[in-house]
């Protein structure tokens, strides 16, 4: 977790603060009160991928309330934010996990909450006083991948109906050079397993770029990567803004070659590499 001072000239510093962890688990954090004399406005940006993160967010606001006594506005930026995937429920007896974080979020009051490529509506529409940063921004970043898409070299691949939306705008933003194929998988609910996946199109000698939001284990772009190269794709790339990769790199061997992606869930030191594979982190 970093915090960052903004003084009323717009100069941006680190906040330095002391952290650890009690024996029982329990989370600690101390500021400096002479860092916060000078401060407007206090910029909190965390990786919220655990909850010992989350419970250190929640001490250090509140720290940091005391300190200036609830006089200084706090902004929260959160690229990834966590349960986005529990956007409804499934099955009986499951818990609404994006509007049990929401709530969470909401209750520490920031001034405003900034979010990268939510995985869906659901997310942005339960947080107070949000902005979601939208994948084709982040996309943006990457001038040679962009390249190729603004002279049609790559296919764009829909990797279900979840992402249609966001891929159409990608294609939209290249005036519509990159061609754009839907795919489609049929999941088992209460497993999470594929059952099938199907190419709504033709990729014969096609150079393709699948395009999506989040990849955990890489089950769904596995199966999608199997289909593609049976169905004569040349070249299979992966755009996806959070990559979790629970599983490592390994994984997607002989199937995809190459993966861009932010450091929005792990620092870009934290990547695991594979040799066969070119892998590109744009640095938020």
């Amino acid at each position: 977790m970093n915090v960052f001072s903004h003084d009323v000239s717009g100069n941006k510093t680190v906040f330095n603060y002391d952290t650890f962890t009690f024996s029982g688990g329990e989370e600690h954090i101390r500021f400096n009160i002479e860092e916060i004399l000078t401060s407007v406005k206090i910029e909190i940006f965390a990786r919220l991928t655990s909850s010992s993160q989350i419970v250190k967010l929640m001490v250090a606001v509140d720290a940091l309330r005391r300190l200036s006594n609830d006089s200084i506005p706090i902004e929260l930026v959160i690229p990834y934010f966590p349960y986005a995937r529990q956007d409804r429920v499934c099955v009986e007896g499951e818990a609404l996990g994006a509007s049990v974080m929401a709530n969470f979020i909401n209750q520490l009051n920031f001034s405003k909450v900034t979010i990268w490529d939510a995985h869906s509506d659901v997310s942005p529409a339960l947080l107070h006083r949000v902005i979601n940063i939208p994948q084709l921004s982040l996309l943006m970043r990457y001038e040679a991948l962009c390249q190729r898409l603004a002279t049609g070299e790559l296919t764009l691949i829909s990797p279900d109906a979840g992402a249609s939306k966001k891929t159409i705008k990608i294609a939209e933003a290249f005036k519509g050079e990159p061609e754009v194929i839907q795919a489609q998988k049929i999941r088992d609910l209460k497993s999470g397993d594929i059952i099938s996946t199907e190419i709504l199109g033709d990729v014969q000698g096609k150079k393709v770029l699948i395009a999506d939001d989040i990849c955990d284990g890489g089950r769904t772009f596995i199966e999608l990567a199997k289909v593609l190269r049976d169905k004569g794709a040349i070249e299979v790339s992966l755009f996806i803004t959070h990559g979790i990769f629970s599983k490592g790199l390994d994984v997607f061997e002989g199937l995809i070659d190459t993966i861009y992606t932010t450091d929005s869930f792990k620092p870009a030191e934290e990547f695991t590499q594979n040799k066969s594979i070119k892998l590109h982190i744009i640095e938020m």
